[in-house]
């Protein structure tokens, strides 16, 4: 199997493409529990003279097709 990804995606890219096709393959409400979950997100603050900025938060979240 691996032959036939390896040129075209790395593992990563496979891994994310076959995570999609399961969630979208469930029953619509464990289809949105696992979407819910897919959804990230990140919090970061600039750090100046050893104290700590303002916390931005960083929202991203995948749409599934």
């Amino acid at each position: 199997m691996s032959q036939f990804w390896k040129p075209t995606f790395t593992y990563l890219q496979y891994a994310q493409v076959c995570a999609r096709a399961v969630r979208n393959s469930l029953k619509e409400e464990a289809r949105l529990v696992a979407v819910r979950r897919d959804e990230q997100g990140l919090k970061y603050a600039k750090w100046e003279a050893g104290k700590q900025g303002d916390l931005k938060n960083t929202v991203g979240s995948r749409t599934t097709a």
